[in-house]
């Protein structure tokens, strides 16, 4: 199985960005199934109507984090919308879930586990405490089992990566904005990266107009971060999942359209 996870969607650009590159992306990949953060479709949050169009895009499970319950409209959907994730930490009375299994087409079914991380984030249940169960629980069902790990902190999400290591397909990062560049299997066979990246504006900080941020750098005041209107570009990773162990035979990168490094000077 081959799983295409595609990070944070970050405003009217990204949204606009996966329609115009997740068939590419998948045609790319092959994938058979596609993950997406959404929190920040809404820049910050997510509206029901954002939510159906994701889904009309081929979308199999969406993702969160901190920002899933910014707009109170969407309460409702993640109460009704089964493969709309929040983060699995989140106290149980929260509306929605934080795991689902999702069958594909060809009656191959995948785990997908939604956490957010404790370092520099708010303080919800510990995800170390609270991962194992959720685990268990769809491993009685399969043994592809991704995991969205929504955190602040790189200590932490490697922490997590070896602590999962041999149980889950794939552990990846997001919620910083920016693709890292030590993707790789852990020794027991789990795909693990920091960070997949962000879908939205490229020439911005992090989805934010530069010149927004550099005000709040520069005043220390809380001021309006502007969502960027440049170029979009997707990033994500490609898994190749194994259908019998579980295990990842290998992990890949994806930018589109790829990043210029070099300045043509003629």
């Amino acid at each position: 199985m081959k799983v295409l996870a595609i990070g944070d969607i970050v405003g009217a650009v990204g949204l606009e960005t996966l329609e115009r590159y997740l068939d590419r992306a998948v045609g790319m990949t092959g994938a058979d199934c596609v993950i997406v953060n959404v929190e920040n479709a809404a820049y910050h949050g997510i509206l029901p109507d954002q939510v159906s169009q994701i889904r009309h895009l081929g979308v199999q499970v969406m993702t969160s984090g901190n920002h899933i319950f910014d707009k109170k409209a969407i309460f409702s959907t993640l109460e009704n919308e089964e493969y709309l994730l929040r983060p699995l930490n989140y106290p149980a009375t929260a509306p929605g879930s934080g795991s689902c299994i999702r069958t594909l087409p060809d009656r191959r079914k995948i785990g997908v586990i939604n956490l957010s991380g404790q370092v520099f984030m708010e303080d919800l249940g510990d995800p170390f405490a609270l991962i194992d169960a959720a685990v268990e629980r769809l491993k009685r069902e399969t043994d592809c089992i991704v995991v969205d790990f929504h955190a602040e902190a790189t200590s932490e999400k490697e922490a997590l990566g070896y602590y999962l290591d041999g149980r889950v397909s794939a552990v990846y990062g997001t919620h910083t904005h920016v693709q890292t560049a030590d993707e790789r299997i852990l020794p027991q066979g789990t795909a693990y990266i920091t960070d997949i990246g962000m879908t939205g504006a490229r020439e911005s900080v992090l989805g934010a107009t530069a010149e927004s941020a550099l005000a709040r750098f520069k005043t220390k005041l809380q001021t309006r971060l502007e969502p960027a209107e440049t170029e979009g570009a997707l990033c994500g990773i490609v898994i190749d999942i194994s259908d019998e162990t579980g295990r990842a035979r290998s992990i890949q990168r994806v930018v589109i359209p790829e990043q210029r490094r070099v300045v043509d000077e003629a």
